[in-house]
């Protein structure tokens, strides 16, 4: 196949004038090199088509691809992550990950809640503060925690983001309105462990990978897994890989995570993050449909490679359900197609 590659390159980005906590999300040249490189290994031409600025002047160009692998974050907005796979849809080229739909909805941290809990799935009590009055509102039981709506990375989290009191509370919010310009997102605190869930695939044939759990260590920023924890990971951090064959809470993160996951429509693959409550009970609080894939520093490849599989192996199953949703009615995610059996569709893919 001929595959390009849509991502936003962090150092472009600063060279330009964008700050680092701005440009957080944004990926490593190693990180585009490393999915580039094992696409080749797969067989297939690459074409390294960078941000959604680059791909409107390609496809005016009449550049077209078999495939699009995407990564791209985007930059303003709540729709930032949309942009790319919604003018993919226009040129009907289809696209790695999730449509902009699902996109939209994981991006804003209070319609996954919304949306999850519909569903059933269990989610911690929120509150939605889009000024300043919305604060006396709220009518959640001390602690929270608050955090921008709708940014990753840990942006907008830290130490002080354990909140105890109403004035705190007031003083977070303004803090976090002013800075990011967007609504905050008010959660009653999960005091329990923490896990983040990869999983491959789409509907009833998506399939749990495996967990890993965030353990900080003592010079880590406690209570949260801030910013400061997140792009310091390495030495702030322990991600032990946890089976849910000897753990009931990590089988019942892997449920939680599965049942999310089909709610929105993600697929290919994702990664999901949840804590558990003073039960002990798994709660889930967001979903990536656009995880990281830096080999040794994202989450999802980690948890890949903790299972005992190499990077080149985790991209061919992303690209190989890909396929599977190109060959499905209209690319649906979840829709079946020939076979039910998502390992044996793989093996001998359409393409």
């Amino acid at each position: 196949m001929h595959i390009g590659l849509t991502y936003d390159l962090r150092t472009e980005y600063l060279a330009a004038g964008y700050g680092e906590e701005e440009t957080a999300e944004f990926d490593q040249l190693g990180t585009i090199e490393a999915i580039d490189g094992a696409l080749q290994e797969l067989g297939h031409t690459t074409d390294r088509i960078g941000n959604v600025r680059n791909l409107v002047k390609r496809l005016g160009q009449g550049d077209r691809w078999d495939l699009v692998f995407n990564i791209c974050e985007g930059l303003r907005g709540r729709s930032r992550e949309s942009q790319v796979p919604a003018i993919l849809d226009v040129y009907e080229i289809p696209y790695t990950f999730a449509d902009p739909a699902v996109l939209v909805v994981c991006l804003d941290k209070a319609l996954t809640k919304t949306v999850v809990r519909a569903a059933g799935v269990p989610t911690a009590d929120w509150h939605v503060v889009s000024n300043l009055a919305d604060v006396a509102r709220c009518r959640l039981p001390f602690p929270v925690i608050a955090k921008p709506l709708a940014e990753g990375t840990g942006k907008g989290i830290d130490a002080a983001s354990k909140i105890l009191g109403r004035r705190a509370l007031r003083e977070t919010c303004q803090r976090l309105l002013e800075r990011y310009n967007e609504p905050v997102l008010v959660e009653h605190f999960l005091p329990g462990r923490e896990f983040t869930v990869g999983i491959l695939g789409a509907g009833d044939d998506a399939e749990v990978v495996g967990t890993l759990e965030v353990v900080l260590r003592p010079d880590a920023e406690q209570d949260v897994y801030s910013y400061v924890n997140k792009e310091q990971c390495e030495e702030l951090v322990d991600f032990p890989l946890v089976l849910a064959s000897n753990d009931r809470r990590v089988a019942e993160a892997e449920r939680v995570a599965l049942a999310a996951w089909r709610a929105v429509g993600g697929c290919d693959a994702g990664r999901l993050d949840l804590r558990c409550d003073e039960n002990g009970d798994p709660q889930l609080m967001e979903i990536n449909p656009l995880a990281g894939l830096h080999p040794t520093h994202s989450d999802l490849p980690m948890l890949w490679t903790a299972i005992g599989r190499d990077y080149i192996a985790l991209i061919e199953r992303i690209v190989d359900y890909a396929k599977l949703r190109i060959s499905a009615p209209r690319g649906y995610p979840g829709l079946r197609i020939k076979s039910t059996n998502p390992q044996s569709a793989i093996r001998n893919p359409k393409y």
